[in-house]
């Protein structure tokens, strides 16, 4: 019994596998895979959640097999219908030892025709035989009786005569598809009775070479005639060792699953899951960087900066005329600070639509990354790359501009020297104006015909006026050329930031909108085939 829990356990843990690896898969894998391993899951979990240790035997065979006979001499009655009439057996019936039956166990296998056979001690307590319908009736839903039990009870015990035992409806239909439970499958030569112990043994030694051909080498073979009792109670001793064993349930759905998951695995792949490697999302970085007119933005900073500059620490009588012409930046609705954004600055700029060069190169920098994350995969899987990849296409303009437009440029930083040169500029202006007037005062007078005589001032023997007009003339000159070389020094700064801070915006959009979902499905082969090797 411990042993018995020791397997549904771990049964239980590859079927939550498989359960996983079907999430997984599904939408990229074969449906009909995939929804035969999803019912399998439902089926095994109902079955398993049934109370009790009952093992479930099915007899099944083909018309006059004599699987009814073989049926009523295993338990002792005369309850399956036997006769020349065919088919004898028109529904599923079940005997069932203990001392009640095994109602809900029944109502899931779906037979109505039940009997009890009171068994204390009984070597085939627990057990629950079937007597299936013929596999061969010319009745379908006798047919479909037949397949839809196969698929739910624990072990078979195909019952075949000597005429049939190698027809290609029962091997075909049946035997070959259920290989992976050859374990659980025993093969019955019924009339043997019939037969010389010379044609005896050579008619089990084809059957057993006929099996084996087919990969059924763990399929046992045995002998028996039910109408004269010979070998009637090997089988029923088999049943017994199988009910007390009560391992049979775990080995059916443990080839269930081994089957089922080895399918999966087919559709999965088994090629090695490609990796992203930093050249190929680079190059993708730069054409999505150069489509979403990054460069264009780079420009306008250095612009923007050297005009800024310009005005802040040039000198007023021409500064001022760099006022009349638009701020680079602002003319693209760029370049604010945090502060000053708001959701309708961030929503459009006015920068200018990809080229048609600049597309081309965006969609094979595109291409290159699928070409990369789609090499070995399955087909379904590379379909549903390509259709991430490609899925937000439209929107993907519009993020790419909003990450543009949001990126902070850091145009109100590293500008602090500016104030003092604009007090200096406007020092020596003020100079220039004082030492002009000042100079041109006693012509004013004169021209005027004012009598007033105006003190002499000097320093170092220069008029005071004079040195006034000059010094503010050419500091402020002077300081406007060396603030010059410092503001482009800065511009040139600002642009490499602002080229390095729109990448990164750029590319964090790629992560999200492509390499992400990329990823994640390729994160996703990798995880469902890790599933399915458990279920395995």
């Amino acid at each position: 019994m411990k042993r018995d829990r020791r397997h549904g356990a771990s049964i239980a843990v590859r079927l939550q596998h498989l359960d996983e690896a079907i999430d997984l898969a599904r939408g990229r894998a074969s449906d009909e895979v995939v929804d035969a391993a999803d019912e399998l899951v439902d089926r095994a979990g109902h079955r398993l959640s049934i109370a009790g240790d009952h093992t479930v035997v099915a007899l099944a065979g083909a018309t006059g097999s004599g699987k009814s006979s073989t049926f009523n001499a295993v338990t002792g009655t005369q309850l399956a219908r036997t006769g020349v009439t065919r088919p004898t057996t028109s529904e599923a019936m079940s005997v069932s030892w203990g001392t009640e039956q095994p109602v809900e166990l029944l109502d899931w296998l779906g037979v109505s025709r039940r009997s009890l056979v009171p068994a204390g001690e009984s070597d085939l307590a627990d057990l629950v035989l079937l007597d299936l319908p013929d596999h061969d009736s010319t009745e379908v839903s006798h047919r479909l009786t037949v397949d839809r039990l196969v698929e739910l009870v624990d072990m078979l015990v195909w019952i075949v005569d000597p005429q049939k035992y190698a027809d290609a409806a029962l091997h075909d239909g049946y035997l070959k598809p259920l290989v992976d439970h050859a374990e659980v499958m025993v093969v019955v030569l019924n009339q043997v009775d019939r037969f010389t112990d010379e044609q005896r043994r050579a008619a089990l030694a084809d059957l057993r070479r006929l099996l084996d051909s087919q990969g059924l080498q763990r399929t046992r073979v045995m002998a028996m005639s039910a109408l004269t009792g010979e070998g009637v109670a090997e089988l029923r001793a088999l049943l017994a060792e199988v009910a007390h064993a009560k391992a049979a349930k775990v080995q059916r759905f443990s080839a269930d699953v081994t089957r089922q998951a080895a399918l999966l695995a087919e559709e999965l792949g088994d090629q090695p899951v490609p990796r992203l490697d930093r050249g190929v999302v680079d190059r993708l970085n730069e054409s999505m960087a150069e489509a979403a007119a990054v460069p264009v933005v780079v420009d306008g900073v250095l612009k923007a900066w050297r005009h800024r500059g310009t005005i802040a620490t040039g000198w007023p009588m021409v500064s001022w005329l760099k006022r009349l012409k638009p701020d680079p930046l602002r003319k693209l609705r760029l370049g604010l600070s945090p502060r000053e954004l708001s959701p309708t600055d961030v929503s459009r700029t006015s920068l200018p639509k990809a080229t048609s060069v600049q597309k081309a190169r965006l969609d094979a920098s595109l291409r290159g990354v699928l070409d990369v994350a789609t090499a070995g995969v399955p087909r379904g899987w590379s379909d549903q790359i390509r259709s991430v990849a490609r899925g937000n296409d439209k929107l993907l303009a519009d993020r790419l501009d909003g990450a543009v437009a949001s990126t902070d440029l850091e145009m109100d930083r590293g500008h602090g020297w500016w104030v003092l040169v604009t007090i200096l500029q406007w020092v020596f202006f003020l100079a220039l104006i004082v030492g002009v007037v000042w100079l041109a005062l006693p012509f004013v007078l004169a021209f005027a015909q004012v009598p007033m005589d105006l003190p002499v001032i000097s320093w170092q023997g220069w008029p005071v006026q004079t040195l006034l007009a000059a010094g503010g003339l050419a500091g402020g000159i002077v300081l406007a050329l060396l603030s010059r070389v410092f503001v482009e020094a800065g511009a040139r700064v600002k642009a490499r930031q602002a080229r390095k801070a729109l990448t990164d915006s750029i590319a964090e959009v790629t992560a999200v909108e492509v390499v992400g979902p990329i990823q994640a499905e390729l994160d996703r082969l990798v995880a469902a085939r890790e599933a399915t090797a458990k279920a395995r």
